[in-house]
């Protein structure tokens, strides 16, 4: 089994942040100590933009694709910090990551996408990949959904 996480961050729904089937990749390496006492601690296997995976196609079994969310975040806000925003013309970019993670996930493999409804709604999204998930959480704020590759 080769799992890839594209947008790993500091990798806060791991259970296990070093499991030995996944390849941590984030598009910036990054630590930051903050007042509060809490971390953000960006360290990726392999830095790279998720529109352009520079691994081969068909390599995986299973990728996990979680982008920013945000489009709208001040400039020293620490959820900015932590989880970055996307571009106010963000559809480009989403396509684009999706196509990527489908380019190297293998013949019937899966893919897991999470996105958070707070600044652009999940339908939208889901539009402009092309392709409707198998299954996911179809109520909750934070969503989770299932995409085979076609």
């Amino acid at each position: 089994m080769k799992i890839l996480d594209v947008c790993c961050g500091s990798k806060m729904f791991w259970y296990e942040k070093h499991e030995p089937h996944t390849t941590y990749m984030d598009i910036r390496k990054y630590y930051h100590h903050l007042e509060s006492g809490h971390v953000i601690d960006v360290n990726p296997d392999i830095q790279a933009d998720w529109k352009h995976i520079p691994l081969d196609d068909e390599t995986f079994d299973l990728v996990v694709f979680d982008p920013p969310h945000l489009i709208r975040a001040g400039k020293t806000s620490w959820l900015a910090e932590k989880y970055g925003v996307l571009p106010k013309n963000w559809q480009p970019e989403l396509k684009a990551g999706f196509e990527e993670c489908q380019r190297v996930l293998k013949a019937n493999g899966i893919l897991i996408f999470k996105w958070n409804d707070d600044q652009i709604k999940f339908a939208e999204v889901i539009k402009v990949f092309g392709q409707r998930p198998i299954l996911g959480d179809k109520r909750s704020k934070t969503r989770w959904s299932v995409f085979l590759k076609e």
